[in-house]
């Protein structure tokens, strides 16, 4: 199991940067991917970026692409999200999400891609 905790997540006003970061630990594998996830009250949890461990490959929601970008530091086992540029529409809780030892490319996008999830953080983004 892998534990995972958020942090650096606050309220900010539009146009502002946050950075937010997940650190792993726990059970480690070779080959995994990671992801961040938000929900917003009233809506389901959207997908937000997602990243693969070892080759560091990038996905991105359409809704953050230019804005955000998603990193690890695989010293520290901890994943980052660093947003910039931030909108009212942003505000949700952001969630960290760790696969298992194997994963499916096309499930990276859907909460039911991950196998272990953080604790969220929330943003809050002021107009």
């Amino acid at each position: 199991q892998v534990q995972l905790v958020e942090s650096g997540g606050g309220l900010v006003q539009a146009g502002a940067s946050l950075r937010l970061s997940c650190a792993a630990s726990g059970r480690t594998f070779s080959n995994y991917a990671m992801g961040w996830f938000r929900q917003a009250p009233g809506k389901e949890r959207e997908f937000v970026s997602a990243i693969i461990w070892s080759s560091g490959y990038t996905a991105y929601a359409d809704s953050v692409k230019g804005r955000f970008t998603i990193s690890r530091d695989s010293t520290k086992s901890t994943l980052y999200l660093q947003m910039n540029s931030l909108k009212s529409e942003d505000t949700a809780v952001y969630y960290c999400a760790a696969t298992g030892q194997s994963f499916v490319y096309g499930r990276l996008r859907f909460p039911s891609g991950y196998d272990n999830w953080g604790q969220g953080t929330q943003v809050t983004v002021s107009s």
